[in-house]
């Protein structure tokens, strides 16, 4: 991303939602909101109309590409990624950064952005320590201490280690507290998460007696198939409320 760029040079003729049909494909997650959101931290500056209205240039998205990419493969903080962008702008390099993307496997998402079957199969090796995951996730020793206490994300059962979903929560949780959330909020999200596990072990329970390892993997598979069509469904339906509101 040269200087230009950077600075939302080209002409500024895209709505934001040409603008996140550009994104999607590379950053399913991206959305009007947290393009706004970028907005009012002031790292994307779009031209007015003079009715108001935003227009987005080439320059624009691809300063969009390079915050979401720094946010999703090197888990920056805005703050920085913002020092980043000034440099850019005032046509100096960026530092170099450290990658730790090996380090941290991603979660398997289906073509919508929502997690398919085989992100609830996923079973990986990494552990990390308490230290290891406030450095990745970003958050503080405090916030970290709030999300065990409400029982958010802890370490993986019989070690001090924390996992790839105590990064993902962790790094979530962050997220939401730039919009004023913290873990407190969000025990309705455990609690709803608890039912639909309920759920799903009631439909599974008379699989999960079976002895041989076929049978047992056959149950596995189902649970992921079940987990993944109720996101979906849950997630829909939130879509669908908020086009309500």
């Amino acid at each position: 991303m040269g200087a230009s760029a950077a600075a939302g040079g080209g002409a500024a003729t895209m709505n934001i939602g040409e603008v996140i049909d550009r994104l999607v494909p590379d950053f399913p997650g991206v959305s009007i909101p947290k393009i706004r959101f970028l907005e009012d931290k002031g790292l994307i500056k779009p031209e007015r109309t003079p009715s108001n209205y935003r227009k987005y240039s080439e320059g624009d998205v691809d300063r969009l590409r390079y915050i979401l990419r720094m946010q999703r493969d090197h888990y920056l903080p805005l703050k920085v990624i913002g020092e980043h962008l000034d440099a850019i702008d005032r046509g100096l390099e960026p530092p170099p950064i450290e990658s730790v993307v090996p380090t941290v496997p991603k979660v398997a998402l289906a073509p919508d952005g929502l997690p398919s079957a085989e992100s609830f199969r996923r079973r990986d090796d990494l552990r990390l320590s308490r230290r290891e995951l406030v450095k990745l996730a970003e958050i503080s020793e405090d916030l970290l201490d709030q999300l065990e206490q409400y029982g958010l994300l802890a370490p993986r059962p019989g070690t001090r280690h924390y996992d790839t979903d105590a990064l993902v929560v962790a790094t979530t949780a962050r997220e939401l507290a730039d919009f004023g959330l913290e873990p407190r909020h969000l025990r309705g999200f455990k609690t709803a998460a608890d039912r639909e596990v309920g759920l799903i072990d009631q439909v599974t329970a008379h699989h999960r007696r079976a002895t041989d390892s076929a049978a047992r993997a056959r149950t596995e598979d189902a649970a992921a198939e079940f987990a993944a069509l109720a996101i979906r469904l849950h997630a829909t339906l939130v879509k669908v409320g908020l086009r309500r509101s």
